[in-house]
């Protein structure tokens, strides 16, 4: 076994990568650039160097600092992790070249299976079925929308060399195949260095089902069962489980003796998944499955099948390539239980999941046990920058059954506390509660199906959420002045009085929020009604409520509202105030009616970049009438492309930034001048 690895990646999985290597006795090597000096991996980790500027493309994929890293600190072996560079076989054979032992598969398996035309040949001659499709050399656009055509529409252009959703289309006919194949294109180009796309037939009910598998260098492949990646957004993963709902027997050993004959038609060695998709337009049956592709590396998804088969996927990761046999013969791996992998993400759901950037002014994840997991790579007070995927944190659960883990999946968000960036945390949670999820109707389109229900429409902060916030602020403006009687030498000056004190008439006092578009002004009286001389009677919209609570050390606000007694956080940066209760993170505003009124960008004529990035395409003139939902330029952030649409029916007045362009979040792009209704 290793005495020292390199860890080649950053975030949760280096941190995943150190929890396993520290238990088994191996001394880890973590990697930064600029943005992650202060990660929670590089803590973690018992030596760390720095191997650039934060840009990806400048640190963490420049093959060269790696190897340096390694070589000085007399690491011998690296993990490549998932993304960056553990799909490059460049990446592998630049360390072979080195003396050092890359944590993966062989050059020759990562290329067949990298280039996803490649491999789908490889797949048919090993007798695995593949999805009807074009996997030419030929990528004129003219040839490419000629066998779109063949295949028949709705189809999927895919990046050859991607993953993760990215260079990833849906065309439903073929006045659209243009634009989008040049916008998968300069996506693929962007995230992979390379352009190169395939067709294949978009399947209109189907279920993303992959396959556990591991190979070692004896000839030996096991699968260790499927997980279900259904659940998709932007055709990225969400929520995954193992085993997969209704899994027949019969298709599970097809699938399983399919994925194994996949890896060793290939000669594979370490850890890989190779995907299917499943036609469930009559439910899932034996014959209709089709290879996707084959990912040569760990998924972001394996906790989950580790929880069901006991098993550490890190551990024999290391033990294959330190040159060792698989730890356990096929007939030696049991399924056990049911487990759920929910994806905690820095982004709005109600903004088509657009990925957000800020500080994690607090972070509570729940409890971990033996059924509830969580892996992050962030802390409290940490970063989420625009360099990186905005991934907080996976949440895994595990029961003795789906009903049970639905159940600790449910929980385990209710209890998560996130401030500080918007998450998706709430959106989560209405998955794991939603009746069709808990009913198994699953498939790639359940989300966009379901959205009305998952996202619902913003409404006005209720009178719970409110009473929350204010008794907050109330609290923290006694403590204020408790604190500056003691500072002053005097804590009887009447002039350190919060308590609403008047020589004639009621003492109180008015809080005003900004809930969306609505303002909502609350009367705060002070040691009125059940709240006694510490409490205080609130003037809510729904009528008076007596409300007294305390803040304990951690920040948990212990409220009892009327007699019912809740638990909550409110966390307030300036006039923003963040109340987390039950999964959901309800924002306000406190308005002050002498500072203005903030209008929202795009009401003021103007339309701001929603965060840093880069301008890849303009779409329009200056000067140009468009409809409301038109694209007008295209912004390439946290490795995707993201649409700025028309907000309404209008006139573009300018356009602020070419295509090539840097900028802030908040850079005014294109002023915009509504149109007026007659």
């Amino acid at each position: 076994m290793f005495r020292k690895i390199l860890i080649a990646n950053r975030g949760e999985i280096a941190c995943r990568i150190i929890a396993t290597a520290r238990r088994l006795g191996i001394a880890t090597v973590a990697v930064y650039s600029d943005a992650d000096a202060a990660a929670r991996h590089v803590a973690m980790a018992d030596e760390a160097y720095r191997i650039g500027p934060p840009p990806a493309k400048e640190s963490y994929l420049v093959i060269e600092r790696l190897l340096e890293a390694a070589r000085t600190s007399g690491a011998e072996a690296i993990h490549p992790g998932y993304g960056f560079l553990s799909e490059k076989a460049e990446f592998a054979e630049a360390c072979a070249a080195a003396g050092i032992t890359f944590i993966g598969p062989p050059p020759k398996a990562i290329r067949a299976m990298g280039l996803k035309g490649a491999a789908k040949a490889i797949m048919e001659k090993a007798g695995v079925p593949v999805v009807p499709g074009y996997h030419g050399d030929d990528q004129e656009p003219a040839r490419l929308l000629e066998e779109a055509t063949r295949i028949g529409y709705p189809v999927l252009i895919k990046a050859v060399a991607g993953g993760g959703g990215k260079g990833m289309r849906r065309v439903d006919a073929a006045d659209g195949f243009a634009a989008e194949l040049a916008s998968a294109r300069r996506e693929a180009s962007a995230a992979f260095g390379d352009d190169k796309v395939l067709i294949e037939k978009y399947l209109l009910r189907p279920r993303h089902i992959e396959i556990q598998v591991f190979g070692d260098s004896h000839g030996q492949a096991v699968h260790l069962f499927e997980r279900d990646c259904s659940l998709q957004r932007r055709h990225q993963k969400v929520i995954e489980e193992a085993p997969a709902p209704g899994m027949p027997p019969g298709m599970r050993a097809a699938m399983g003796q399919a994925a194994v004959a996949a890896a060793k038609a290939i000669g594979y060695v370490g850890a890989g998944t190779v995907e299917f998709i499943a036609d469930v337009s009559q439910g899932l049956k034996e014959d209709a499955f089709y290879f996707m592709e084959m990912n040569t590396r760990l998924q972001v998804e394996h906790p989950v099948t580790e929880k069901i088969t006991g098993q550490d996927l890190v551990e024999w990761q290391l033990i294959v390539a330190a040159g060792g046999a698989l730890p356990l013969a096929q007939d030696e791996i049991a399924l056990s239980g049911h487990a759920i992998e929910a994806r905690v993400y820095a982004e709005n759901p109600a903004r088509q999941f657009l990925p957000a950037t800020g500080t994690l002014l607090r972070l509570r994840p729940p409890a971990e046990t033996s059924e509830v997991r969580v892996d992050t790579g962030v802390r409290e007070g940490d970063a989420v920058t625009p360099f990186y995927d905005p991934m907080i944190a996976k949440l895994i659960v595990w029961g003795e059954d789906r009903p049970t883990a639905l159940r600790r999946l449910a929980r385990a968000l209710a209890e998560y506390e996130i401030a500080g960036v918007t998450t998706n945390v709430a959106f989560l949670g209405a998955i794991a509660r939603h009746p069709a999820f808990a009913a198994a109707d699953l498939d790639t389109g359940f989300i966009e199906r379901h959205l009305a229900d998952l996202v619902p429409p913003a409404r006005p902060a209720g009178d719970e959420v409110l009473a929350l916030a204010a008794l907050a602020l109330l609290l923290e403006q006694r403590e204020s002045a408790a604190a500056q009687a003691i500072s002053d030498g005097d804590p009887f000056s009447p002039w350190h009085r919060v308590d609403g004190f008047r020589l004639n008439g009621e003492g109180h006092t008015v809080l005003r929020f900004l809930s969306g578009e609505s303002e909502i002004a609350i009367t705060a009286r002070y040691g009125r009604g059940e709240g006694g001389q510490d409490g205080f009677r609130l003037d809510l919209p729904g009528g008076p409520l007596a409300v007294r609570g305390e803040v304990t050390a951690d920040g948990t606000l212990h409220a009892d509202l009327g007699g019912a007694r809740l638990r909550a956080a409110v966390v307030r940066r300036g006039d923003e105030v963040t109340v987390l209760l039950n999964g959901r993170a309800e924002r306000l505003k406190l308005h002050d009616p002498l500072a203005g009124i903030d209008l929202d960008a795009a009401a003021g004529g103007t339309l701001a970049a929603p965060m840093p990035g880069r301008i890849v395409q303009v779409l329009v003139a200056a000067g140009a009438s468009v409809r409301k939902g038109t694209g007008l330029m295209v912004l390439e952030a946290m490795k995707m492309e993201h649409t700025i649409a028309a907000p309404a029916d209008g006139r573009v007045e300018a356009v602020n930034f070419a295509a090539g362009d840097q900028v802030e979040e908040g850079a005014v792009l294109l002023a915009f001048a509504i149109e007026a209704k007659g």
